[in-house]
Formats: structure tokens, C-alpha cells, sequence
């Protein structure tokens, strides 16, 4: 192959690189979202969104919390927790365990940033695991793309990544074509 030839083949399509580009952005910010939110669950976690402030400063609202089941009788005091609070709802509340009576199968547990501690004991029955992790303000993103729209939103965006690396591969045809026809 000639020099000349060499390249002629380097040479793409400006606008074709310009999707290209921004398609492969796209997708690697839906991989950066998406991976925190799947592989943890692979993995025996189950990731909550702090929706109060009874954890502040060490676990602010908006947080994604990673939880994991650790047997009830290996919880600390100064563990943080997931429970079913006692609301008809079923609410998961995230709290700090104050004391763990194995005896009496449940935990006194307070939010920091409340004064007192939680006015009804937590019983091993809804309890449901021990926090290992929390990424501040990362709940809010994955609430958003969790509901109808935000599914909507995500699986547009994939949609839009796809179109433009379609596109860029057309755009670079052509113009790899009409350049071949104008060295002819």
C-alpha cells in the first residue's frame, strides 16, 4: 500500500467523529451509572436511597446506601442498619444501633442527628441488614433513572448513543466512498 493510500485511509469525516464521540460519552456515562447500581446486587447487596436527614453528617439525604445481611448477633454498637420501620408503608429506615440485645432478639437504634433513640426497639424479624458502604448524593441520580420516565430517559439516551455510532459508521462510508471516487 502507498503512502498515498495510508493516508487517504486516516482521513475520516469530521462530523462522523464529532458522533462518534459523543456517542461513545453516552454510553460510558451510562456504564459509570449503571455499573454501581448492578453489580453490587450481583454481589448480595441491596442498595437503598436516603430519603431523611436522621442520619446526618454521616450519612446526608440523597445518599446511596449499600447494605448487606450480616447475621443479627454480629451487629455492633456504632453498626449503621437497615430496618422495616413499623409504618404500614414498610418503610427501610437507616439508622445507628445503639445497643443489640441477642437475648431479646433486637436492637435500640437512633438516627445522629436525632436526640433521642428510636422509640420502639428493632426487632431481628425487620431487620434487614448491616450499611457497608454510602455514596453521597448518588441516590438521587438512581431514583431518577429507577421510576417510569427516568427508565424512559435512560433507554432513550442508549437509543441516541446507538443512533450516532450508526450514523458516524454511514457518514465515514461516504466519505471514504466519495474520496475513493475522486482519486479515480
Amino acid at each position: 500500500m502507498s503512502r498515498a493510500d495510508q493516508s487517504h485511509r486516516r482521513r475520516k469525516n469530521p462530523l462522523a467523529a464529532v458522533f462518534r464521540a459523543v456517542g461513545i460519552i453516552l454510553l460510558i456515562a451510562i456504564i459509570a451509572i449503571c455499573v454501581p447500581l448492578i453489580v453490587p446486587k450481583t454481589m448480595g447487596y441491596q442498595l437503598y436511597t436516603v430519603v431523611s436527614g436522621s442520619m446526618e453528617p454521616a450519612v446526608p439525604t440523597g445518599s446511596l446506601v449499600y447494605i448487606k445481611y450480616v447475621e443479627p448477633g454480629d451487629i455492633e454498637t456504632g453498626d449503621i442498619i437497615a430496618f422495616y420501620g413499623s409504618d404500614a408503608q414498610g418503610s427501610i429506615i437507616t439508622h445507628r444501633v445503639v445497643s443489640n440485645s441477642n437475648a431479646m432478639g433486637e436492637f435500640i437504634t437512633k438516627g445522629d442527628a436525632n436526640a433521642e433513640n428510636d422509640m420502639n426497639p428493632v426487632t431481628y424479624e425487620q431487620y434487614v441488614g448491616k450499611m457497608v458502604r454510602s455514596i453521597p448524593k448518588v441516590g438521587g441520580i438512581v431514583q431518577t433513572i429507577t421510576v417510569g420516565s427516568g427508565k424512559t430517559v435512560l433507554k432513550c439516551v442508549i437509543g441516541l448513543a446507538i443512533v450516532l455510532q450508526v450514523l458516524a459508521a454511514v457518514l465515514n462510508r461516504k466519505y471514504e466512498d466519495g474520496e475513493a471516487e475522486d482519486t479515480d
